[in-house]
């Protein structure tokens, strides 16, 4: 009983630290802890992770039916989510779910954090992939996740957010932290105008140091091949009415715009 109240108050604990990062807004975000091979604990729906209180933790089943908690509140709807990775990997003891404000653009551009950029992405959560998106409380995502899930221990969702696991709460929260700070240098460097990835060499060494360190959980190695930050073409670019404008000068368009003021004046 001593363990179930201090992984509830790590679970507030960490609540609070996602919503003072900003990983999530409003009631965002959930996340759960495995207490057994039959109970979990998880946050409830509708309250922010910024004020959660022990008393609002849930105990649920494998099925998600509530098998302890106050009355006032009801797991997460998406903690269908938690137990698909629960199902398939039973080392995994942690499941954090957020909307970090970078991943979660990379998530709606739909690029996934797969090159090989820093060593300690490398090495902690390797190649992050995209997984397609699904309606949000409905099986659509936990059928969207379940081709990664045992490959890896972080993902981004579609239009959605970020989901991170571990074999402990910390270990899965970390992991999210890495995946945030990860996804907002790539931003960076993406402004900057390049993005300087590793060669295939230099990942291969640090996944020795990954090994030798015997780091628990899944990883896939990332792709050591040049990132294209160019924008993506629309389908009208090269056959629409705005293929047409390639050859407009600036002083075209000056002069253009000049004759539009002077009539909307006029």
């Amino acid at each position: 009983m001593a363990r179930e109240w201090e992984l509830k108050r790590l679970i507030v604990d960490i609540g609070q630290r996602i919503w003072q990062r900003g990983y999530v807004a409003a009631n965002d975000g959930n996340i759960s802890v495995r207490l057994n091979d039959k109970e979990l604990l998880t946050s409830p729906t509708g309250v922010s992770k910024g004020f959660m209180t022990t008393e609002m933790i849930i105990k649920v089943d494998n099925e998600g039916k509530v098998i302890s908690g106050n009355s006032k509140y009801r797991p997460s709807s998406e903690v269908k989510m938690h137990l698909e990775v629960y199902k398939e990997r039973p080392d995994i003891k942690s499941v954090v779910h957020a909307h970090p404000p970078f991943c979660t653009s990379f998530a709606v551009a739909g690029i996934p954090l797969d090159k090989c950029v820093l060593p300690e992405a490398i090495i902690i959560i390797g190649s992050v992939p995209l997984a397609k998106y699904g309606l949000p409380s409905t099986m659509e995502i936990p059928d969207s996740i379940r081709p990664y899930i045992k490959t890896s221990d972080a993902m981004l969702l579609e239009n959605h957010g970020a989901l991170s696991f571990g074999s402990d709460l910390i270990n899965a929260y970390y992991k999210m932290e890495t995946l945030e700070h990860t996804a907002k240098i790539v931003w960076n460097a993406i402004q900057l105008g390049n993005v300087n990835v590793l060669p295939e060499g230099e990942r291969d060494r640090l996944m020795t140091l990954r090994e030798k360190f015997n780091l628990p959980g899944a990883v896939t190695m990332c792709d050591p091949t040049p990132m294209s930050i160019g924008k993506k073409s629309s389908p009208q670019s090269s056959t629409g009415p705005s293929s047409s404008n390639k050859g407009v000068s600036d002083e075209t368009i000056r002069e253009i715009t000049k004759r539009v003021i002077e009539k909307l004046n006029s």
